[in-house]
């Protein structure tokens, strides 16, 4: 059965013709492109990388990006843009999320025009895939110790350090590194093939197994000084990225969320157990309601979040909020979708588990459940409590 999508609320009233019409299309393409395929990825543990050059036709990468070949749609239409490309499964939004915030938006942000005309075309169309290395073994929820650094040596600079979970790493033709230096965090892309520069695939996912993630090694890794992003100082710099990152986020769990609502409410109303269908009973009628409300409750917290940032009037706390919120209600969805499908919900001809199981890592990444919990609560009271 065709995907009609979940508006309880009406909120379509509230779309753009644009909107609605951007949503459709991401829409049409997750139902035609992305749902035949995503399963045997997802077994075994592969990338998609044939949709890359798709997703960039579509204008799906850097959607919220103006000038150098990107769309420039705003951030409301970006957002159902990930939505229903999270639909199809979080690897494929995560990957058009790094390709958009975390790559082309540093560039758009902080790099110099030369910089800008080389990658934002290509990488905007597909032609060209990036990273962001940030995290390390030992620094995720806290960037600021990061130990890799980079020490000007003649007219260029040398980078020397270790960054893990990172997504598209290894298939990447540029990498957005931050790293320490006498003068602050900086930033620098790194061009694949450079010599000390190597990347190895992390094994044995339970979760994200359709994406690419990655250990990125730098030793004495030499780049020049064209290749600092001359706008990038202080850890403000890739704190910004993932603001937009995390925005994208707050849409794209909704979107996992309503294929596990749709795929339970379908089951429940074909499922016969004893005395008619399962829907006709409590509990599932309880399980049903609950995620109706919160995927309400979570569309119209995304809705508004656009609205502001489409205004200028966004804060990077409410961002927290509705990342942080969107995903642990995504995720509790998943998991009573997966229970109310009985033992049928363990296996992948069904989305929710896969849904669950990819949640798991989305609650985790661009900032975990708990540290955006401690992100609003030193909004509220003044006081840092991390």
């Amino acid at each position: 059965m065709t995907y009609a999508g979940l508006d309880y609320f009406q909120i379509e009233e509230l779309l753009s013709e644009e909107e609605r019409m951007i949503r459709d299309a991401a829409r049409g393409f997750v139902e035609e492109k992305v749902l035949p395929l995503i399963v045997k990825h997802h077994r075994e543990a592969t990338f998609p990388v044939s949709l890359v050059r798709e997703m960039g036709e579509m204008g799906f990468l850097g959607a919220n990006l103006t000038g150098y070949g990107c769309p420039g749609l705003g951030d409301v239409a970006y957002g159902l843009i990930m939505q229903e490309l999270e639909r199809g499964d979080s690897a494929v939004r995560s990957f058009a999320s790094v390709q958009g915030a975390l790559v082309m938006y540093p560039i758009h942000s902080f790099g110099s025009e030369a910089q800008k005309e080389r990658w934002l075309p290509a990488l905007a169309a597909g032609r060209a895939i990036g990273c962001f290395g940030l995290t390390e073994p030992d620094f995720g929820s806290n960037p600021a110790g990061m130990r890799t650094k980079a020490e000007r040596r003649g007219a260029g600079w040398v980078l020397n350090g270790t960054k893990r979970w990172i997504t598209n790493g290894s298939i990447a033709d540029v990498a957005v590194i931050w790293a320490r230096t006498s003068e602050g965090i900086r930033g620098f892309l790194v061009e694949r093939g450079r010599p000390g520069f190597e990347t190895r695939d992390i094994k044995g996912k339970l979760s994200l197994r359709a994406s690419i993630t990655s250990e990125l090694f730098l030793h004495d890794v030499e780049v020049p000084s064209e290749n600092r992003l001359p706008g990038a100082e202080g850890l403000k710099s890739p704190l910004q990225c993932l603001t937009q990152a995390r925005y994208g986020i707050a849409w794209g769990a909704l979107g996992a969320a309503m294929a596990c609502y749709d795929e339970a409410l379908r089951y429940a109303q074909e499922r016969q157990v004893e005395g008619g269908p399962l829907g006709s009973k409590q509990l599932a009628q309880q399980k049903l309601v609950f995620m109706l409300t919160e995927i309400t409750k979570g569309q119209l917290l995304a809705l508004r979040v656009g609205r502001l940032k489409d205004e200028g009037k966004l804060r990077h706390t409410m961002v927290s909020m509705a990342k942080m919120n969107n995903v642990d209600i995504a995720l509790r969805i998943a998991r009573e979708a997966r229970d109310l499908l009985g033992a049928n919900g363990i296996v992948d001809d069904y989305v929710s588990m896969r849904h669950m199981v990819n949640l798991e890592t989305v609650r985790t990444y661009e900032g975990t459940h708990d540290i955006h919990t401690l992100i609003l609560g030193e909004s509220i009271t003044g006081l840092r409590a991390i």
